[in-house]
């Protein structure tokens, strides 16, 4: 997996036109939320063929310590409800994030309705991500949480046996994840929750438009007009959920078409769905390429050229990485737009992309909200990761067609896609 530089690795160049069929992992941001909606169901909830990765793990490690347990099963786990560990009769509680963004802002709700102080910490690079306007609007809720004014990790959060709920104002523009939050948790709230929005609008429209989808399928009374959503006080239930492939994790898979040509097929790709990741299926014929959705799966062929394009990725902004990459192989200039909120993710991502594409010889510069992408010859180097999965993914990318890159860390894929580098060898494997 890695050459001579320590902890690096060699990413593999094309050297023919691919012809692979492959298979990617559940998607995250769907496992994690059926956790959550599992630990606040009536009864146990079976989450089959889930994403089993580092933040994933987390999420699980994090319910159990608030007193949702699970078991693995032959295809994913059953998650049994709040309050199955028994009582931790008001000792402290310790929950550990990691980097993970989702357990950071989707658990300390949940800790609320317990009856215990729960502390969470995590990674460095987690004190680093915005969480304040949710810690603010959960208090104005009436959780009890000490952060000593950083608005970030580590805090604490006081349970008092369950929340008020109510009617909140929220600012969400830093992430779409504030306003899922709270919208996942209001079920288990005394009122339920109506969260009006402020501020500009939030990032990634489908993942918010995810998080609607499964309260619904779980049994919740959700209405949204607008810029203001209510979930009502329910029961929720939902004995058997099964989770879709991971389309953003597709993303550097379907790039690899346009960027080294041939066909490459991702398995099980659903033909509708809430997922931010579906959005290549329209956008790479903009590329050149042919997308073809067949029984099993999605079929993408690349074309003879990429022309320089100009987009706004704010609804899609995790796809950023792997399209920039893409774009340094384009015949002309692009612009990417809509994207300032990345700067706020594993790493601020518009700088690093910025910065580690233009080291392998990319004209690349930030903008206030994105990059410019100015096409020039690539050489090979040191593609430096931040501890950010999605960089791996476009490093990768850029190596089908660059020699000598050396991607550092890429364990850090473990994140959302622990196979990532013995199936991306795999999918050139299958075209030599």
């Amino acid at each position: 997996m890695t050459d001579a530089h320590e902890n690096h690795w060699a990413a593999p160049v094309a050297a023919a036109a691919l012809d692979a069929r492959v298979r990617v992992p559940g998607s995250k941001s769907i496992t994690n939320r059926a956790y959550v909606l599992a630990a606040l169901a009536g009864a146990p909830t079976r989450v089959r063929v889930p994403l089993d990765s580092r933040d994933t793990r987390l999420m699980l490690g994090a319910l159990a310590s608030l007193g949702a347990r699970s078991e693995e099963t032959a295809d994913g786990f059953l998650v049994y409800p709040l309050g199955t560990t028994g009582s931790s009769h008001g000792e402290p509680v310790e929950v550990t994030l990691g980097n993970a963004g989702t357990v950071a802002r989707f658990t300390p709700a949940l800790a609320a309705l317990g009856d215990s102080p729960v502390l969470f910490d995590g990674d460095e690079a987690i004190r680093r991500r915005p969480i304040g306007p949710l810690l603010a609007a959960l208090r104005r809720l009436g959780v009890r949480i000490d952060d000593d004014g950083r608005g970030a990790p580590p805090f604490t959060v006081h349970g008092d046996g369950g929340v008020r709920g109510g009617t909140v104002d929220l600012d969400s523009s830093a992430s779409s994840q504030f306003l899922s939050a709270l919208l996942l948790a209001g079920p288990a709230f005394d009122r339920g929750v109506t969260v009006r929005l402020v501020g500009d609008a939030p990032p990634s429209e489908p993942h918010i438009a995810m998080t609607l989808d499964m309260l619904h399928r779980f049994g919740a009374t959700v209405e949204r007009e607008g810029a203001e959503f209510h979930v009502a006080p329910a029961k929720l239930s939902c004995p058997e959920y099964v989770v879709e492939p991971d389309l953003s994790t597709a993303a550097p898979f379907v790039a690899a078409a346009v960027a080294a040509g041939g066909t490459v097929r991702v398995a099980g790709w659903p033909s509708t769905t809430t997922q931010p990741g579906d959005w290549l299926r329209s956008f790479l014929p903009a590329l050149g390429a042919s997308v073809r959705l067949e029984d099993g799966g999605l079929a993408v062929t690349g074309g003879s050229r990429i022309p320089g394009v100009e987009l706004d990725l704010h609804e899609v902004g995790e796809l950023t990485p792997v399209v920039a990459a893409l774009l340094c192989f384009a015949d002309g200039p692009s612009v990417i737009s809509g994207v300032a909120h990345l700067r706020g993710h594993e790493t601020d991502r518009i700088t690093a992309l910025a910065t580690e594409l233009s080291a392998l010889g990319g004209d690349v510069s930030e903008t206030d909200d994105g990059l410019r992408i100015t096409p020039a010859p690539l050489h090979g180097g040191v593609f430096r990761t931040y501890d950010d999965h999605r960089l791996v993914m476009a490093a990768a990318v850029l190596g089908l067609r660059v020699p000598g890159i050396h991607v550092e860390n890429p364990a850090t894929v473990g994140k959302t896609f622990p196979a990532f580098v013995e199936t991306w060898t795999g999918m050139l494997g299958s075209g030599q």
